[in-house]
Parts: structure tokens; C-alpha cells; sequence
């Protein structure tokens, strides 16, 4: 297909390789920020096609991955109340909370719906006027405007029976902690295209000036992968501390701005917590007070649950670019897609699944 087969092309990405070969005269960590890219990494072995010099990590930016574990517990005890339709995308139903999942909530006898937008919820919603609809909300910038604008069109309808359990993240923070880290290892960033097509990149520049390491939006294709890591590496060995955009196809300086217009007007900046990695200040979105209405965790009176991860699962250390997934001893034993033990074993955009469907099964 037109758009897709050329940024596949193998001899193409291979003449980016091929140079990516002949600039290196070091060795350089590049974090992939988005989970979505890791799969493609991995998938298409691109990794493996690199110079030795060349090591990429896996960040966090898989927002299945980074949805706490006690907001997993809130969803599940909303979705067993019986008055409750839960609705969610399709990929959070298999996520572990501490006993179960909101598929095993649905074989109890939970009505639990997988959407494919939050107008579906709204829509359910006005179809069920005796049942309270909630909407998973969760994702980073990308996901954000129509997750707002459900709110927005949620009120102007005047459904009382609509609200939303919010768990909305942010790159830039999550940039700061990485990079923040006596642990650090990240010395460059490729940035996540399609977050940036709605944000921008603007923000950026700061955070590679800080902490002196070049950032590089790209798409998810073979190419834009190539070719974003290329211009990584061309910064690196240059040591220019810039952000820079290799995908101009789509990404402009300033974003989308009127999504994230929508976004201020229902959301407000928050710290939030990320699975496996802890607090992050001013790194989430929640509902500002005139949209506290619609808030599900208020509306269901759970937010006081607290829970604790499993004591075997290394996906935080992972989200951080520390380890990789077969550096887990749980790795493709006791934890699989079939039984996992984390969120980045069930994610589509997880590393850890991404290195077990791709056959990556090296296990310490």
C-alpha cells in the first residue's frame, strides 16, 4: 500500500543502516520512548541489524504498561457492581490486578465492554439511562483529546450516568525522571511520533538541553525507525543537545492546538503514579473541579484501595531502560501472555510481550 510499503522497503532501511554503520565511533544508549516502536524494534529485528555501538533500551511509554496496579483494583471493583457497564479498550482487560481481571470480572457475570472510542461509552450510556456507564481512561497525550471531549459531550448532553476513571500520563515528565536517575544510562531519545503530532515537540528542546542528550521524534515504520536512530546518532557524535524532528510527515513544532486546547479545558496537571516505577510529579492529567462530576473514583468511592506489585515482576526496571526483558528469571516461565504477571507481558505495546511473541526467548 502507498505510505506503508515504501517506509518497509528492506533495501531502503538497509542503506540507512549501512550509514548508521559508517557514523558511529562510539558506543551510545538510545531510549525508544514508545512501547508501539518497541514492538516494530523488535518485530522487524531492526535492533539486530545495528552496529555493536549502537544499544537500545525500552522506555515507558506503553500506557497499559504504566496504568498503577491499584487503579487496576478500582476498575475491577467498579465493573463487578452490578449497576455498572464498564467500558474499555481491549487491551486492559487482561491486565492483573491483585486477584483477577476485568475479563474474569466479565465470566462472573460483570457487564464489561471492549469500545474502540469513548463516544461508544457515551452512546452506551444514553442507550442505558438506568445503568452508570464508566470509561477507562487511560493513555498518554495521544488519547487524551477524545478522552476529553467525552466529557465534554457527556455534559452538554446532561448524562448523569456517564463518568470516566482516569489514568492519563505524560512524556516530558517521564523524560526528566529517566533522565534524572543516578541510574541513568539513556544518553539519546527517539520521541514518540504520534504523541508529538498532537503535543508537538516544543517542550523538548529544554528537557535535551538540561540534560545535554539529543531527542528525535519518529514514526513507527522500519524507515522512520532507521532513520530516527541515524539522526540520533548523527547528534551524539556531533554532541548537540537539541530536539529534533525526523518526522516532519506528521509532526509539526507546535502540535495540534486545538486537541490540546480540549485537554486544558477538561484536564488539569497532576503527579501521577506509574506501574512498576513509582511517583512522577506533574507527570498525569486529571479532571479539573467543574468536571469533578464525571469523576468515576469519587462517583464509586474507591479511592482509598492501595495494592502491591508482584515481587517477581521487573517491568518497572524495564520501563526505565535498566533491564531488558529476558534479564526477568520470570521471563517466559512464570510469567507468559497466557498467565502474566506484569502489564508489559499482556500489552500490545509491551517490551516484555514484543520479546515473547518475537521469539526472544532467552531466559536468565
Amino acid at each position: 500500500m502507498k505510505y506503508v510499503t515504501e517506509f518497509r522497503d528492506k533495501e531502503l532501511v538497509g542503506r540507512v543502516i549501512d550509514e548508521i554503520k559508517q557514523t558511529v565511533t562510539k558506543p551510545w544508549v538510545i531510549m525508544e520512548i514508545c512501547g508501539g516502536q518497541t514492538h516494530a524494534i523488535v518485530r522487524y529485528g531492526l535492533d539486530q541489524l545495528l552496529p555493536d555501538e549502537i544499544e537500545l533500551v525500552h522506555g515507558p511509554g506503553c500506557p497499559v504498561c504504566v496504568t498503577p496496579l491499584e487503579l487496576i483494583d478500582k476498575a475491577l471493583a467498579i465493573a463487578s457492581q452490578p449497576e455498572v457497564i464498564f467500558t474499555s479498550y481491549g487491551d486492559m482487560l487482561r491486565v492483573p490486578g491483585s486477584g483477577m481481571d476485568l475479563f474474569s470480572v466479565r465470566a462472573n457475570g460483570g457487564d464489561v465492554r471492549v469500545i474502540y472510542s469513548p463516544l461508544d461509552a457515551i452512546k452506551i450510556a444514553q442507550e442505558n439511562p438506568d445503568k452508570q456507564v464508566v470509561f477507562f481512561a487511560i493513555g498518554f497525550e495521544t488519547t487524551a483529546p477524545p478522552n476529553a471531549m467525552s466529557v465534554l459531550q457527556a455534559k452538554s448532553l446532561g448524562l448523569t450516568n456517564y463518568s470516566v476513571l482516569v489514568s492519563h500520563v505524560r512524556v516530558p515528565p517521564a523524560m526528566h525522571a529517566i533522565l534524572g536517575s543516578p541510574e541513568n544510562r539513556v544518553q539519546g531519545f527517539l520521541a514518540a511520533g504520534h504523541v508529538c503530532a498532537v503535543m508537538g515537540y516544543w517542550e523538548y528542546g529544554p528537557i535535551a538541553e538540561k540534560y545535554g542528550v539529543p531527542i528525535v521524534v519518529t514514526g513507527f515504520e522500519p524507515f522512520d525507525i532507521a532513520d530516527g536512530i541515524l539522526t540520533t546518532v548523527k547528534h551524539l557524535e556531533a554532541g548537540n543537545k537539541i530536539a529534533d524532528n525526523a518526522y516532519k510527515r506528521s509532526v509539526t513544532l507546535e502540535g495540534n492546538r486545538r486537541a490540546q486546547e480540549i485537554i486544558d479545558q477538561v484536564f488539569e496537571e497532576c503527579d501521577r503514579k506509574w506501574r512498576g516505577i513509582g511517583v512522577i510529579p506533574m507527570s498525569g492529567w486529571r479532571l479539573r473541579p467543574e468536571f469533578q462530576g464525571f469523576d468515576a473514583e469519587a462517583r464509586f468511592d474507591v479511592e482509598k484501595i492501595q495494592t502491591e506489585e508482584s515481587p517477581l515482576c521487573i517491568s518497572g526496571l524495564i520501563l526505565q531502560g535498566l533491564k531488558k526483558p529476558h534479564d526477568c528469571p520470570a521471563f517466559g516461565e512464570q510469567c507468559t501472555p497466557e498467565s502474566p504477571l506484569g502489564a508489559t507481558m499482556v500489552s500490545a505495546e509491551g517490551a516484555c510481550a514484543a520479546y515473547y511473541q518475537y521469539g526472544r526467548h532467552e531466559v536468565s
